[in-house]
């Protein structure tokens, strides 16, 4: 056989049988070789520098040094794109999505294996890492992410929308729960984990999840900031959160490739109707084909081995469901609102400007400062008002309470004579005269509402109902002089003519 490389244990076996007497043209045949190949290493054999009984190491070195000079490397075609390709692959990006970028953005016309071969070799020029492989023992720990499924139909607008999966495996027997949604909001979060834990009928001890930030608001290796909402629902159902190191994707390897499978045998050639009928497939799938699949790690079927070892190693789940309360923090406004998904909720006036803690779980809004809790609302769809009136500052409370009927509830508290210019001023059919009224019962809480009803009533003694006249009698104390003495006047008008009514209706 031409053109063949020799190995060590090639060259080692040609010298055995050497030793054993064959001859060139046996070793020849036997081994597939030509006998030139044979009678060449036989002379090198008998030769005094190299004797028959040589180390691997030694011979292995020697075949090094006669061997043929390797042929000219050929450039790579993806060579010229190597400063994006290390960014890409720093950021986490796949080879195929690499591939496309650069036909995208690059002008690349090269093939994706040119790609895949550049990567590797780039990637292959250091000394490799070596990895341990963390094997759990049942019901102790999960996995969960999320990864990108596509566009779906939404079946309240009847439009395509981007969708995400949610996959959550058990780390023992590789048996998982897997949802399509719209986002990856707090709430859909919360909701995706309650759905798993029904599905398994338990909770793991752990899960091991990515620095979301329906997660994670401050992602750290050694002091990450767990969500609000998201520490209440693990300390809910009992587990404890382990966020993966920052760009450390392979600590969730076992739910990364769960991720993948999901994409590659569930979604790929598939069509679906909208979300829910993708939904419904996807658990007929996972009981009927992922979980009675060979897992390639485990050598064993995933649903088998969960209803068999791991299902009654799970912590129960608890007597009530998580009332699905999401925690935000949000600016109490000048107008002592906050604004909570479109909707608008009260807090106490001194607190405008601060930040304040909003736990609302779609039936009531509660409104916290420093962990007590100051405002409680209940939950009203986007453009709603909640306002508890005491949470306005009293001067500004006045004005807001301060209606017509209000007014003239408060005049008649007071006095017929406050009553009778109070009515006069809102009782303008030209003029809104509110403020002049509101002005007038104010008098009433510096000065008394005895002196006030005095006050109105010797301004009507002398037909003057201004406000600043009413103020200018209690400033100056005229409210205590005596009445001046009054005629009786009709009250009905009655008209006088020049001319009699003979002289200018005249019978015609």
């Amino acid at each position: 056989m031409t053109g063949r490389s020799l190995m060590v244990l090639d060259v080692q076996e040609i010298l055995r049988r050497i030793r054993a007497g064959e001859s060139d043209r046996a070793v020849a045949r036997d081994l597939g070789l030509a006998r030139k190949t044979v009678a060449r290493y036989r002379r090198k054999a008998q030769s005094k520098d190299r004797p028959l009984t040589l180390s691997s190491a030694e011979l292995a070195r020697r075949l090094a040094e006669d061997a043929p000079p390797p042929p000219v490397a050929t450039p790579f075609k993806a060579a010229p794109h190597r400063e994006v390709i290390e960014g890409l692959r720093r950021a986490g990006v796949e080879m195929r999505a690499i591939y496309q970028r650069l036909c995208d953005d690059h002008g690349f016309t090269g093939s994706y294996s040119a790609v895949y071969r550049y990567v590797r070799h780039l990637e292959g020029a250091g000394d490799p890492e070596a990895f341990v492989r963390l094997e759990t023992p049942a019901g102790e720990e999960a996995q969960v992410d999320f990864g990108y499924a596509g566009k779906l139909v939404d079946p309240s607008t009847g439009k395509e929308r981007k969708a995400w999966v949610f996959v959550m495996t058990l780390s023992c027997s590789r048996h998982h729960y897997s949802t399509f949604v719209f986002d990856q909001r707090v709430p859909t979060w919360l909701r995706c984990h309650r759905e798993a834990f029904e599905w398994f009928g338990g909770v793991p001890k752990r899960l091991v999840i990515d620095n979301l930030k329906a997660a994670i608001t401050k992602a750290c290796h050694t002091n990450p900031t767990v969500q609000r909402s998201y520490r209440e629902f693990a300390e809910h159902y009992g587990f404890l959160i382990a966020p993966c190191r920052p760009r450390t994707p392979r600590h969730k390897g076992k739910v990364e490739s769960g991720v993948h499978y999901v994409k590659r045998n569930f979604l790929a050639g598939r069509e679906f109707r909208d979300i829910v009928d993708a939904n419904q497939r996807l658990l007929e799938w996972i009981v009927g084909v992922a979980g009675v699949r060979i897992h390639g790690t485990t050598r064993r079927k995933p649903l088998e081995e969960f209803e068999q070892n791991e299902r009654e190693h799970l912590m129960p789940l608890p007597a009530s469901s998580y009332d699905m309360g999401t925690w935000k923090r949000l600016k109490l406004h000048r107008d002592c609102h906050i604004v909570l998904d479109g909707a608008y909720y009260s807090a106490p006036h001194r607190l405008v400007g601060q930040t304040l803690w909003v736990r609302s779980n779609g039936q009531q809004v509660m409104v916290f400062h420093d962990y007590e809790r100051i405002a409680t609302h209940r939950w009203g769809p986007p453009g709603t008002r909640r306002t508890i009136e005491s949470h306005y500052p009293p001067h500004k409370l006045a004005v807001l309470r301060a209606t017509p009927q209000a007014c003239r509830a408060r005049a008649t508290q007071i006095g017929p004579a406050t009553l009778e210019i109070v009515a006069t001023q809102l009782d303008d059919r030209v003029v809104d005269r509110r403020h002049a009224a509101r002005s007038l019962l104010r008098l009433g809480d510096h000065h008394g509402d005895k002196r006030l009803e005095a006050a109105c009533r010797r301004a009507l003694c002398f037909d003057d109902t201004a406000v600043s006249t009413v103020r200018g009698i209690l400033q100056k104390g005229l409210e205590r002089e005596p009445l001046p003495e009054q005629t009786a006047i009709c009250t009905k008008p009655y008209y006088t003519f020049a001319r009699p009514g003979s002289e200018i209706f005249v019978g015609g």
